[in-house]
Formats: structure tokens, C-alpha cells, sequence
């Protein structure tokens, strides 16, 4: 950041007084410019025994699988966002959503929420983010093609989950 959005000043790093990190700070204003993390919501999408998977038609890490996921907008809920991005890359509707995991990724600045959740009808197709849409058996599940190391984390507790009989919320952590 170069410019206050304020006022249109310079910005400069310093720790503002009774805080304990570097932030940007109006050389004119005084404003203090918060940077805090993006939130990504993203939902798990079953049908019977099958899970959704979307092959990535964006960067980062086109042509890779991952679940209907992305960035939070304002004056929506995670799981308004989560549901609409799975209209969005995936054209499902869903039913019986759940929360499933809090993803923190510090090194990415990131917290992913994501849900679980059944399609609502047979529909599904490829939105303008996706490649292609498929439903996946557990054994079709292309592990060695997927976008994301939490899109991985999140499968793996997801079947072990549906395995033993769990319904939980996780809590994930990413160094």
C-alpha cells in the first residue's frame, strides 16, 4: 500500500501506538489501513455415495480438481457464499447444508469455511469457472490432480467421517 484511501497520502509502515504489529498508516490523516484475512468459503457437494468435483477453468492451478469453493463477498453468510459459488462453478442447488471445517492458512492469509451438503436435484454442470463437473466414487477420486493440499485434508476427513458414521466439525491448520 503506497496511498491512503482516505485521504490520498502517502502511507508508511510503523506500529501504531498500543498495537504490536507494522501497519500502514496515513503520513497526513493518521488513518490506520487494517490488512486482514480473505475468507473462502467452499462446500463439499455428495450425491449418495458420490462427491462433486470441478476441474478448474481459472488460476490458480487450472485444469486441477476441487470442490465448488471461493472468496466471501460483503452482505453474505459463509453459507450463502458457499452455496453460491456452487451455483456458480457447478449450477447445483443444495440441501441439507452443513458446517464441515475452519481452514486456517496464515502463509496465504487465508480461512477457508466449507460445508458439506447433498445436490437438491440430478442438475449439474459446468459453470463459467469450471472446465468440467463430474460426480466421483470414492475410488475415482483423482488425489493426484487436486487444485488444493486443504481441498485434499478436507476429502480425506470427509470419507473417514462418512466411514466411521461422524457427522463433526473439524479445525485445520496450515503452517
Amino acid at each position: 500500500m503506497k496511498f491512503c484511501s482516505a485521504c490520498g497520502a502517502s502511507v508508511s509502515l510503523k506500529i501504531p501506538e498500543g498495537e504490536d504489529r507494522l501497519r500502514h498508516v496515513c503520513t497526513a490523516c493518521g488513518t490506520i489501513h487494517y490488512q486482514n484475512p480473505k475468507i473462502i468459503t467452499g462446500v463439499i457437494v455428495t450425491q449418495g455415495e458420490q462427491i462433486l468435483l470441478c476441474r478448474r477453468a481459472i488460476e490458480p492451478r487450472y485444469g486441477l480438481w476441487t470442490y465448488p469453493a471461493g472468496f466471501m463477498e460483503n452482505a453474505e453468510t459463509s453459507a450463502q457464499a458457499a452455496a453460491r459459488e456452487a451455483q456458480e462453478e457447478a449450477q447445483v442447488e443444495l440441501t441439507n447444508q452443513r458446517l464441515f471445517s475452519v481452514v486456517d492458512v496464515p502463509h496465504a492469509n487465508h480461512v477457508h469455511v466449507i460445508y458439506c451438503a447433498e445436490l437438491a436435484n440430478e442438475a449439474y454442470g459446468a459453470g463459467v469457472e469450471s472446465l468440467e463437473v463430474r460426480l466421483f466414487q470414492e475410488a475415482e477420486i483423482p488425489w493426484s490432480e487436486l487444485a488444493f493440499q486443504s481441498v485434499q485434508r478436507n476429502l480425506e476427513l470427509f470419507l473417514a467421517d462418512r466411514q466411521q458414521g461422524r457427522q463433526q466439525v473439524h479445525h485445520i491448520q496450515f503452517a
